[in-house]
């Protein structure tokens, strides 16, 4: 197993060989590299914020990170148990030079990552990356003597001041979530959205006797495969299905991304959190949108609709944050249940998403389900292909792209494939070793038959004997 190095951050396997996996020999590496980078672009600032999600590694993995950064000289602040979203914020409201985010998001326990940060509570450019790459395997940092090394403060308020920081958005309103009286049912998979996500529906105005607790001990013994999907989520099905709730509410580890279920116990749908999500905000705020090449289409007719603008960037989230930009956007994200809402910061927050989704739910009078109907409905297949050492990557996208040479290709991050209401993107994963192969129609056995279709092309080309 190698190490995954990409816009993403530094993620892997926790144990093995140094190298070939997230060892402590290689987390102090990357966090060397990450101080030394931030030392020298920003050497009169001094200060890092960390934290981190549940998972049973992060606590050995942070006080390492802390150590290491203290050891470059420079003063951590450990925010502790925490989301990915409360570290963005807390990066820029103490005025940080960087900050480092130690989850690996939606991969299994197993797993464990750097997520890094710039001094707008950010994530680091490509070319930043890079950088902080080669810093890495040149090994080129240099570490002060002990009478310049770095000091360590905790501070478990970021929580609070980030719940309180989605109550004062304009759109969100209170009042009218707390006049709906929602029952609902949370999915934390036992991480720290066990702890935010419930603090956050009291604040607005949820009854804590209406809020049912699936999976909201952060022990970070994951109760099911941590990424948000439908396959994933019996046991908030079940609970929903019995007619006692209105709504389901399922978050990944650190936060950012934000998964709903209506109230019979089917999805809303991942890609859809952004497209209601949208939808409200275009109604009070009329402008752009954004969100990468792997997202319904759904986004960009809900769109055109309000009078706006859609653009598709590459995927990632600093491709998204980049594009949304440069095209003023006032909403965006990624189909995976990542809302940006520059109005509050430009990063993936799952707090921000429930508290507009739920005002917007709760002015429309509708139930979940409702509201769901009352959008473009398109299915996308995903599906995903294990990588192993022989596979050329690069030469299945170039033969794909050839096969496919009569259709639209759009090229800017892996192959996308256009077929009139349809389109396909395949592309190598930024968090883990596999081809991500997605497809979209607007009926779900179309949609499933076109990914089959290159699915079967790329296991072909892979079968070609080797010239």
């Amino acid at each position: 197993m190698t190490l995954i190095k990409s816009i993403s951050g530094i993620r892997g396997i926790v144990g093995g060989k140094s190298g070939e996996a997230l060892t402590p020999i290689d987390v102090v590496k990357f966090a060397a590299a990450y101080g030394t980078w931030v030392r020298r672009t920003n050497p009169q600032n001094l200060k890092v914020v960390i934290g981190r999600d549940a998972r049973l590694s992060g606590e050995m993995v942070s006080r390492l990170v802390a150590g290491t950064l203290q050891g470059v000289g420079l003063n951590v602040l450990d925010l502790g148990l925490s989301t990915t979203p409360t570290v963005e914020i807390a990066v820029a409201a103490e005025g940080a030079a960087g900050g480092i985010i130690l989850t690996a998001s939606h991969n299994p326990v197993q797993w464990n990552a750097l997520k890094l940060l710039n001094n707008e509570g950010e994530f680091i450019s490509e070319a930043e990356g890079a950088e902080v790459l080669r810093i890495a395997d040149q090994e080129d940092f240099i570490f002060p003597d002990v009478k310049k090394l770095g000091s360590y403060s905790s501070d478990n308020t970021y929580l609070q001041k980030h719940i309180d920081h989605v109550l004062s958005l304009s759109l969100v309103d209170v009042e009218a979530i707390k006049n709906a009286n929602f029952r609902v049912v949370v999915d934390a998979v036992n991480s720290t959205g066990g702890i935010a996500v419930p603090q956050l529906l009291e604040a607005l105005g949820v009854d804590p006797k209406n809020i049912k607790k699936l999976n909201c001990e952060p022990t970070g013994n994951f109760a099911h495969n941590p990424e948000p999907l439908p396959e994933h989520l019996h046991d908030i099905s079940k609970e929903l299905n019995n007619g006692s709730y209105q709504l389901g509410i399922v978050v990944d580890p650190d936060v950012d991304r934000l998964a709903l279920m209506c109230e019979d116990g089917t999805p809303f749908g991942e890609e859809y959190t952004l497209v209601a999500v949208a939808d409200y905000v275009l109604k009070h705020t009329p402008g752009n949108t954004v969100s990468n090449l792997s997202s319904t289409a759904a986004l960009r007719d809900v769109t055109i609709k309000a009078g706006g603008e859609y653009l598709a960037s590459a995927v990632g989230e600093v491709n998204v944050v980049n594009a949304m930009k440069s095209n003023n956007a006032v909403i965006g994200g990624e189909g995976n249940g990542g809302v940006i809402y520059p109005a509050s910061h430009y990063g993936r927050d799952a707090l921000v998403g429930i508290a507009l989704f739920l005002t917007h739910l709760a002015k429309s009078g509708k139930k979940a389900s409702g509201l769901r109907r009352a959008y473009p409905n398109y299915y996308i297949s995903k599906n995903k292909i294990e990588l192993t050492p022989e596979i050329n990557v690069d030469n299945i996208l170039d033969r794909i792209q050839s096969r496919y040479s009569k259709q639209p290709v759009n090229t800017v991050d892996g192959v996308r494939i256009e077929f009139d209401r349809e389109w396909v993107h395949l592309r190598r994963s930024n968090t883990e070793p596999i081809i991500r192969i997605y497809s979209e129609s607007e009926t779900q056995t179309t949609a499933i038959n076109l990914a089959n279709k290159i699915i079967s092309d790329i296991k072909e080309i892979i079968s070609e004997p080797k010239k």
